[in-house]
């Protein structure tokens, strides 16, 4: 594939104090190392959406729903970084899901969880089903940072990086395979 992959990494978490910036931003460095992709970074907290769809939005909601729709529907690729709120993913994820749902079909979705012990990784459990639903091809391999706020210093750098970058390496290679395959897929045949 000659033309970079466009990957949206989107940043799950809107909560006050969240940690999901310096995780997202770290796995963004990763991914800029990466060859052959293109990344766009998407916080959903600078870009808020309410809880009730509606047929024809509020002018406001509807600026903001035509931007995350135009950036969903660039994107060959995509990877949540979601933190586990109550052995979950956040509400913040769904309602995006929820807005966007047309624009994950037949694309390849891959995750960086963080958390306490458990890592994240009932969210990213409990989303594959969801995303299952859409027509998404979810990764196996995941990107998981367990106590996480104990692993990063203060320039938002983890302290031992080898394991999480070689994760990181993994999860970046095999989300290139499926978006170039799923991208080529989507051209000779529209889902």
């Amino acid at each position: 594939m000659s033309t970079p992959l466009h990957v949206l990494i989107v940043v799950g978490s809107i909560r006050d104090g969240r940690f999901g910036p310096t995780v997202a931003n770290w796995f963004t460095r990763q991914a800029e190392q990466h060859s052959g992709l293109e990344i766009d970074q998407l916080d959903l907290a600078e870009h808020p959406l309410p809880l009730r769809l509606t047929q024809t939005p509020a002018a406001d909601t509807a600026a903001v729903f035509a931007a995350l729709t135009e950036r969903f529907a660039n994107a060959d690729a995509i990877v949540l970084v979601t933190p586990e709120y109550n052995h979950s993913y956040p509400a913040s994820l769904k309602n995006l899901i929820d807005w966007t749902s047309e624009q994950w079909r037949a694309k390849p979705v891959a995750f960086v969880s963080y958390g306490g012990l458990a890592g994240g990784l009932r969210s990213v459990e409990a989303l594959r089903v969801v995303l299952g639903e859409l027509h998404t091809a979810t990764l196996r391999d995941v990107v998981s940072f367990h106590n996480a706020s104990t692993l990063f210093d203060e320039d938002g750098d983890l302290k031992q990086p080898e394991a999480a970058t070689g994760a990181a390496k993994i999860l970046l290679d095999r989300l290139t395979w499926w978006g170039q395959a799923l991208s080529a897929a989507r051209e000779l045949q529209p889902y």
